[in-house]
């Protein structure tokens, strides 16, 4: 059977740029003094083909914009967003309208700010110069420093207190080992100072602020590639939760907004022209065109609506491997198929879609940045049975379409910053957009 087509549609593009542009520090603890927001339109993105992600443009600063908004989802953007001091309003100090509030996300990262502030913010900002690693048992004038800078009092060199201080700083900070031992790394974070660190609570926080207001939807997903995990919302409460697989450092899962329309039970995976090219091509060289029947793949002349299959045996590899060549490879359903047992359909320009996987294994490990830009699910039977209010029933049917009972919201965002019960959690910042953030926030 010939697999249809991959659907694409060219749905109305917006760009978000961030509701701070710049802004002030107030008081030592830099809380937010206002905002300005912009928006624009995007450039046009390349059009996908197969079934992985295209890249978003250079242009597009994802420190804090939302690449893509699907024009029905008029809660989450405006082309022009009025100014707000939005930080006066989730501390109810602008007596605006009550009747919904920022999402509970924005709402824990405020609160955990207020937490910061009153604690690792306020301890003395002494620089400590770099050097040797301090240990326990460690003395000299820069474990002096470290103790002041921790907020502890002097003498008693690098005592069990200190050892017991720098491990709390190293977790809430997102340190890796946690280890009490205040080697480069530690040291580099303590002078980066709490300024800092109170900023990226904000970039945060302006990324969580545009995750649906309370009582906006029914239901929603929000994927957090800066954690590698989903949560499902009922209303406003947290359903469920489960780790997904999600771009690499290289092929960075975008934040967009979108709306969820349908699954494809059974799918068929569309290889991508590139990986056609560098990687099926290379094997059938090496290997012959058994590897293609080894592994479940047919080849068909082109990628338009008549294209039909051909015998890989008269196909040049080599000139495929060459990028001369227009063929599609496709692989069938089956428990082999990279998209697993299902794919959630999401349309938009960038070919972003949630699936299942066969490689079960990934969701075991804490590095699960390693997709090319999809979003892989850890349990796509739960996924399904929680979207479509129901276990949906599939037959054995390729390609089976399972139209959802209403779209669902999903808002992919990246958040490195965690509200905890001591305040909040830092944590590694794989994309690096924290550091795009900062001149897109605060000039700097």
């Amino acid at each position: 059977m010939q697999p249809s087509p991959r659907h694409r549609v060219s749905p109305t593009r917006l760009k978000l740029e961030g509701g701070i542009r710049s802004a002030k520090i107030l008081n030592k603890l830099g809380l937010i003094l206002g905002a300005v927001a912009l928006a624009a339109t995007t450039p046009l993105a390349a059009a996908p083909r197969g079934d992985e992600p295209v890249a978003v443009p250079s242009s597009v600063r994802q420190g804090i914009d939302f690449v893509y908004v699907d024009p029905q989802m008029t809660t989450v953007a405006k082309l022009h967003q009025k100014p707000r001091n939005w930080l006066q309003r989730i501390f109810g100090r602008s007596g605006d309208d009550q009747k919904s509030a920022p999402n509970p996300v924005f709402a824990g990262l405020a609160q955990g700010l207020d937490q910061y502030q009153a604690t690792w913010g306020a301890l003395p900002q002494v620089r400590v110069p770099p050097g040797p690693t301090l240990r326990r048992g460690s003395a000299g004038e820069r474990v002096g420093l470290l103790r002041a800078r921790l907020g502890l009092q002097p003498g008693g060199g690098y005592d069990e207190i200190l050892f017991r201080r720098v491990m709390d700083y190293q977790r809430v900070h997102g340190l890796d080992p946690v280890d009490g031992i205040a080697g480069r790394a530690t040291i580099a974070s303590l002078n980066r100072g709490a300024d800092h660190y109170g900023r990226r609570i904000a970039i945060n926080m302006e990324r969580a602020y545009r995750l649906p207001a309370t009582r906006s939807f029914e239901r929603y997903v929000i994927v957090d590639s800066g954690a590698a995990e989903a949560y499902l919302f009922e209303g406003d409460r947290l359903a469920d939760t489960m780790r997904v697989v999600v771009g690499s450092p290289k092929t960075r899962t975008p934040m967009m907004a979108v709306l969820m329309r349908n699954a494809k039970a059974n799918p068929y995976w569309n290889v991508p022209p590139e990986l056609i090219r560098s990687f099926t091509a290379k094997r059938v060289r090496q290997q012959g065109v058994s590897y293609l029947k080894d592994f479940h793949y047919e080849v068909y002349s082109d990628w338009t609506a008549n294209a039909y299959q051909v015998d890989p045996k008269t196909i040049s590899w080599k000139q495929v491997a060459a990028g001369k060549s227009d063929i599609r490879v496709v692989q069938l359903p089956g428990p082999w198929n990279s998209m697993g047992e299902m794919k959630f359909e999401m349309p938009n320009d960038y070919g972003i879609y949630l699936h299942d996987t066969p490689n079960k294994d990934l969701f075991e490990q804490e590095d699960r940045w390693l997709s090319n830009g999809c979003v892989r699910l850890q349990d796509y039977r739960r996924f399904a049975s929680w979207v479509f209010g129901r276990v949906p029933q599939v037959s054995s049917q390729p390609e089976q379409v399972l139209e959802l009972p209403r779209a669902v919201p999903v808002y992919m965002t990246y958040l490195t910053v965690a509200p905890s019960s001591g305040g909040v959690v830092f944590r590694p910042d794989p994309y690096g957009f924290d550091a795009l953030a900062m001149p897109q926030m605060f000039d700097s």
